[in-house]
């Protein structure tokens, strides 16, 4: 009788807590990245950037009460990071067909369940050269959800590359069992960029027959814009105490990494997996805890885990990888697999769209041919030489 409850304790709590934290009254407002464009005019350098605010609440609006901008500027020469330039910015939202200039001062926007807003941000830089001097833009955007849960601050930022280079860079790097690595070097990449679309042209006409063709877990996460930043997780004291039992290099070693994690499974399963994997670990049973909470506790990247500008970022486990794989590979006609290679010669198949090439794989990419630093080349070829 005492077991019966604790048991039914055990499960009111799992309910209870993972509501709390999980179903909680949060802002269901998120912005999405459009498109942009680059155009001269009248001498000057002008970056058309779209976005949208979607409203994903049934039966709530929400106001959108401030948003501001700020801009990160890198060099095209090795990207590195240059101080602020002159520019000045508009800053248009549409209501219907109506397209309306904020003039620098965001009115409280409502924006109703199911419904979105369209913004459209106009920079103008007094400089006509401007395209071969700066590469990339970091533009980050400050925003305020007003509604039922109280007022949420966010921080979005999205990479803007003003200069796509259309040149295929390739690397070739010998392996074991016959075969080579073609790493393909790429821009820097983002959440603009479609994922079959710039694997595509990056590959077009390299790839051949048999060839398998394999992306890091990481570039393709971030082209789906699966990263947050940290000011945007509300921690709470579970996160705080649970990340305090895994290694300080772990992602899951800090309390908005931790969040991330509890945010997607809940606290009860994280708590119910710390236990079951420590004592398993006691018996010479590792990695139980990451096989409880899923692939995707494994693939957190917490802040500079990434290149920059992720670096501030935490950037999450890629989606619909099997869908990619399949997609992509009818496309180029090879096989095609999403992997996750560290430098410690460990290899995770996410994802292939032919399993039969899994174990070659997991065997030959130990030497991490791709490189985890600021190497740029997301995608590998494995071509057989024989």
């Amino acid at each position: 009788m005492i077991i019966l409850k604790i048991i039914f304790l055990f499960l009111f709590l799992k309910i209870f807590l993972d509501f709390y934290f999980n179903k909680s009254l949060k802002s269901k407002l998120v912005l999405i990245p459009q498109d942009y464009k680059y155009r001269n005019k009248d001498k000057n350098s002008e970056v058309i950037i779209n976005l949208k605010i979607i409203n994903k609440s049934k039966n709530k609006e929400t106001m959108v009460s401030n948003l501001n901008l700020d801009l990160d500027f890198f060099q095209s020469k090795n990207n590195h990071y240059l101080k602020k330039l002159d520019y000045e910015e508009s800053i248009y939202i549409y209501s219907g067909s109506i397209k309306k200039n904020i003039h620098n001062y965001w009115p409280t926007t409502i924006i109703k369940a199911n419904s979105e807003l369209l913004i459209q941000v106009i920079l103008k830089f007094k400089n006509s050269d401007f395209k071969n001097k700066i590469k990339y833009i970091w533009l980050k955007i400050f925003w305020e959800n007003y509604g039922h849960f109280g007022i949420t601050k966010k921080q979005d930022g999205l990479l803007v590359n003003l200069n796509h280079h259309n040149k295929k860079e390739l690397i070739e790097i010998p392996l074991k069992l016959g075969y080579k690595a073609i790493a393909v070097k790429t821009d820097l990449l983002g959440s603009f960029d479609n994922p079959i679309e710039t694997v595509m042209k990056y590959c077009k006409n390299v790839t051949k027959e048999k060839d398998i063709l394999t992306i890091g877990e990481t570039p393709l996460a971030i082209m789906q814009g699966r990263y947050v930043a940290p000011q945007n997780l509300e921690y709470n004291i579970f996160s705080k105490i649970l990340c305090y039992f895994f290694h300080p290099t772990s992602s899951l070693a800090t309390a908005c990494g931790m969040q991330l994690l509890i945010d997607k499974i809940g606290v009860m399963r994280i708590t119910f997996s710390l236990i079951l994997g420590f004592l398993f670990k006691c018996i010479g049973i590792k990695g139980i805890f990451y096989r409880l909470t899923g692939f995707e506790s494994s693939l957190i990247d917490d802040i500079s885990g990434t290149v920059v500008p992720y670096d501030k970022s935490i950037v999450m486990g890629p989606i619909n990888t099997k869908l990619f794989c399949d997609k992509l590979s009818k496309q180029l006609k090879v096989d095609v697999a999403v992997v996750d290679v560290n430098d410690l010669g460990g290899v995770k198949i996410l994802a292939s769209s032919n399993s039969s090439v899994n174990n070659i794989l997991k065997e030959i990419l130990k030497v991490n041919p791709a490189g985890n630093s600021d190497e740029k080349t997301p995608i590998v070829l494995i071509r057989n030489n024989k």
